[in-house]
């Protein structure tokens, strides 16, 4: 008979219990970087009801030292025997439709303490230099890129111990050398014909799309236009792939019939929205693009819309204090 209890303290504490085979034990780990108030939090999506909740973690980025301090203690006066005490640095992608395989990319162990008993609170630093982080923490609807650190007490009797903490990765990408204005002309033949165009192809996550729209040929009655940013993750390929797709804003840019040779222009900020960097094919796995979505509804509620492909990338990374009580 096995009696399980867990109990976490601002993402870090857990404690165990295991009637009959012996001692409880608590495990706090601290990142090296907490002093410097580098996290962030993070929205992630949970279970089928796809509920969202907010997450706070350390943050790091491209080839940064991962590392800290592990205080593992047995609970009250009773003692922890072990067979040996290890920590792991994972980096895995996990899909809403196969969670019983998670698609591990990155996978380093240290060890941390040989076999024996542990008495009181025991502290050991950890430290994983210049680990390769790729990829950017991701919390979709049905996707899930995490790094974690994992730390695990092997017994011989029972269950091994583990405890898991995430903490989240942002990479920086430089200014693209050759940034092209998005330019098109579409519209329906004798009725609708518009130009649009945007002052670049890729943007960063505090950008501003500027852009104009010209009115060629007007001879449906419009009764307003607006622009939408929409968000489509691809998960799976070939027969197995799905999409999902999020209107993650919309602007109004018009309300009223336009006529031939107006000109509307076009200023969206990108940075109150929660948008991410675009992923291309991550570990064959999934991928997330965004679009810039014009809709036009004429008198009669019908919609005509065009979509181009934009590309956002991360300039800077954003430190933020969590709020006080965040749930995690």
């Amino acid at each position: 008979c096995r009696n399980f209890h867990v109990k976490e303290f601002f993402g870090f504490d857990f404690k165990m219990s295991f009637l009959g085979f012996g001692s409880n034990a608590e495990i706090k780990v601290e990142f090296a970087n907490e002093d410097a108030s580098k996290q962030i939090t993070v929205k992630t999506v949970h279970g089928e009801s796809k509920k969202k909740r907010i997450q706070t973690m350390s943050v790091f980025s491209g080839n940064e030292t991962v590392g800290g301090k592990i205080y593992i203690a047995p609970s009250g006066s009773k003692r922890l025997e072990h067979t040996g005490i290890k920590v792991e640095l994972i980096g895995q992608v996990e899909l809403a439709y196969d969670r019983g395989n998670h698609y591990v990319f990155t996978s380093l162990i240290r060890e941390l303490d040989a076999p024996g008993i542990l008495t009181a609170e025991k502290t050991f630093s950890f430290e994983f230099a210049n680990v390769e982080k790729q990829y950017e923490t991701y919390n979709g609807v049905n996707v899930r890129l995490r790094y974690f650190v994992r730390v695990k007490i092997s017994r011989s009797y029972g269950s091994n111990i583990k405890k898991e903490i995430d903490f989240a990765v942002q990479n920086v990408r430089p200014d693209p050398e050759i940034n092209n204005t998005l330019k098109m002309e579409v519209g329906i033949e004798d009725c609708l014909h518009i130009e649009f165009e945007y002052d670049k192809s890729k943007y960063h996550l505090d950008d501003v799309i500027v852009g104009k729209i010209y009115f060629l040929l007007v001879r449906i009655k419009i009764k307003h236009m607006e622009l939408q940013i929409l968000k489509r993750e691809s998960t799976g390929n070939g027969p197995n792939l799905y999409n999902e797709t999020e209107i993650m804003t919309k602007f109004e840019i018009m309300d009223g019939a336009p006529v031939r040779g107006e000109c509307i222009p076009i200023r969206l900020f990108l940075s109150p929205f929660d948008l991410t960097p675009t992923f291309k094919n991550v570990h064959n796995k999934f991928s997330v693009k965004y679009y810039l979505n014009l809709v036009l509804v004429d008198e009669e509620e019908r919609r005509y819309f065009k979509q181009q492909e934009f590309f956002l990338r991360r300039k800077a990374m954003k430190y933020s204090k969590p709020p006080k009580d965040t749930p995690s």
